[in-house]
């Protein structure tokens, strides 16, 4: 092969590539090992696992055995892409079913199969505010994760979107700062809900302000919150998506993760990815189908808004079987549990007299406390003692979550350790 392309050697290929970029000393791998020996290794060698408080974007859960022993077994792992119905009715029917249970969360009318993740979900939602209005100005009225924010100005940028990201007023949309960027023409407005600071916020009363002006509002949410929140179509929302990972997926040191994508059935031709239908055979028997594929491989490259042409359809069957062994009640509970513990925590934290509540406004099993000393140290000596310190913010903010998985006494003992640092314990 390197004779073929006239290379002396394989590190000819890497030229490009700057030296001081290359690694200029031999691998360091171990000799060869049995599997139990490899075993015993890695075991001595795991990382410690911490007792986390920290959720922003990023949520343990309790998760169903059933969830793995199902998603794991050999046809689903193995299963064959869903282009060709004939062979892969089980696949297209539990994306039907996830479909159709974002749609119960949101109130949406259709789903697509899913999409890669949060960020790159509302990416999609943008462009196809976009492609729906011939308007290239989308304005961030809610503050969302950072991470989502900075693949939504990737996106924007390399596909020539305005994006205008508001200041956030006490945690909360600024009225002001929106009125004055509606001024102008715009494709979309995006909401967080709950947003970066865990604080809930119903943004119904932009609603008819925003349709007015024949733009389109997207919401960006957890699903886990919808179980109890008002859906986001009951709000006016247009396009909703959001990350689905507390949907029954663990936390696996940050992906792979479940974006999902939902809208009203006017706009079902501008929605990318796969979406699959119900349908019946030459028989009448019930049958699956992939449908509408509004997408680059299937329509005109320059009709389409996106060329994504995969999905998460592995995880999207986990998050089926976590949401369908839950049941509707299931997760409501969940979710009550997970706001209790939370509030609990801050409570807790606050009577130590070190922190304060941040906002004075709605949260659920998130919340912003200010910080009266260096949360840094705090977080570093944590470690150490076997705990996830919140999400610092800056010197005097911190954002702290608590699952349903927390009980009264991991509070009190998360608790106590803070104390025992701060005064030297």
């Amino acid at each position: 092969m390197l004779k073929v392309i006239n290379a002396k050697s394989v590190d000819d290929l890497l030229l490009d590539v700057p030296s001081s970029l290359r690694l200029q000393k031999p691998y360091q791998l171990l000799s060869r090992l049995s599997e139990h020996q490899l075993r015993k290794y890695l075991k001595s060698h795991q990382g410690q696992i911490l007792d986390s408080f920290r959720g922003f974007g990023a949520y343990e859960h309790e998760r169903p055995a059933i969830v793995d022993t199902l998603s794991s077994r050999q046809e689903f792992l193995t299963s064959y892409t869903p282009y060709q119905p004939e062979v892969a009715q089980g696949t297209l029917q539990y994306i039907f079913e996830w479909q159709s249970m974002i749609c119960e969360l949101t109130g949406m009318d259709v789903s697509n199969a899913s999409v890669y993740d949060g960020p790159t979900a509302l990416a999609e939602a943008m462009m196809m505010a976009v492609a729906i209005t011939s308007i290239r100005r989308v304005i961030v009225a809610s503050r969302l994760l950072p991470n989502v924010e900075k693949v939504l100005k990737t996106y924007a940028h390399y596909r020539n979107i305005q994006l205008q990201i508001l200041d956030a007023k006490q945690g909360l949309v600024s009225e002001t700062l929106l009125q004055s960027a509606m001024e102008d023409p715009f494709a979309a407005v995006i909401f967080s809900y709950p947003n970066r600071f865990g604080l809930i916020e119903y943004f119904d009363r932009y609603n008819e302000t925003i349709h007015q002006k024949k733009a389109l509002i997207i919401s960006y949410n957890d699903p886990f919150a919808l179980s109890r929140l008002k859906t986001p179509a009951s709000l006016g929302a247009d396009i909703v998506c959001g990350e689905a990972q507390s949907l029954g997926l663990p936390l696996s040191f940050g992906g792979p993760y479940l974006g999902y994508l939902t809208t009203k059935n006017e706009y079902v031709r501008k929605m990318p990815g796969r979406i699959c239908g119900y349908t019946k055979d030459s028989k009448g028997e019930r049958g699956f189908v992939l449908t509408l594929q509004a997408r680059e491989q299937h329509i005109r490259r320059e009709k389409a808004n996106s060329n994504i042409c995969s999905n998460q359809s592995l995880l999207a069957l986990q998050a089926t079987i976590y949401c369908a062994s839950m049941g509707k009640q299931g997760l409501v509970q969940a979710f009550d549990q997970a706001t209790n513990a939370t509030h609990y925590l801050a409570e807790s934290l606050i009577k130590t007299g070190l922190f304060t509540l941040a906002f004075q406004a709605p949260y659920a099993y998130e919340v912003t406390l200010r910080c009266s000393t260096n949360p840094y140290k705090l977080e570093e000596s944590l470690i150490h003692k076997g705990y996830l310190f919140g999400q610092i913010l800056d010197e005097q903010h911190v954002i702290f979550y608590a699952s349903e998985s927390k009980t009264k006494a991991d509070i009190d003992a998360f608790v106590s350790a803070i104390l025992k640092v701060h005064y030297g314990v």
